[in-house]
């Protein structure tokens, strides 16, 4: 699973996750730190990976250029580390799905109740 996590998230979100996400990056260590969106999503492109963010501009995006990068959207509100570890890997059958799908561009998850 190739997860690109955008400058809004904690490069500490990849030592809270599992061995199964050990080929994600977070923008800071691929050399994207004070990239554009467009910049970013055109190296996810580039690249396999699908764009995780609390950035709507993704949305957007995806609208503009297609898929791939496949989105995962937050639309949480800020979250802790912490807690956007526990969401990803409480919807990890919605993520793998949305993955393979190929007609779903876009996955948004929604901070429960």
């Amino acid at each position: 699973m190739k997860l690109l996590f955008d400058q809004n998230i904690s490069p500490k979100i990849l030592n809270r996750l599992p061995k199964e996400f050990s080929e994600c990056e977070q923008v800071r260590f691929v050399g994207l730190e004070d990239a554009t969106d467009l910049e970013i999503f055109e190296y996810a492109k580039a690249n396999g990976f699908a764009v995780v963010t609390f950035d709507s501009d993704f949305v957007d995006l995806n609208a503009l250029r297609g898929t791939p990068p496949k989105i995962i959207y937050l639309n949480t509100g800020n979250l802790t580390t912490k807690s956007i570890s526990e969401l990803i890997l409480n919807n990890l059958l919605s993520i793998q799905h949305h993955l393979n799908s190929n007609t779903d561009d876009i996955l948004e998850l929604l901070k429960a109740p």
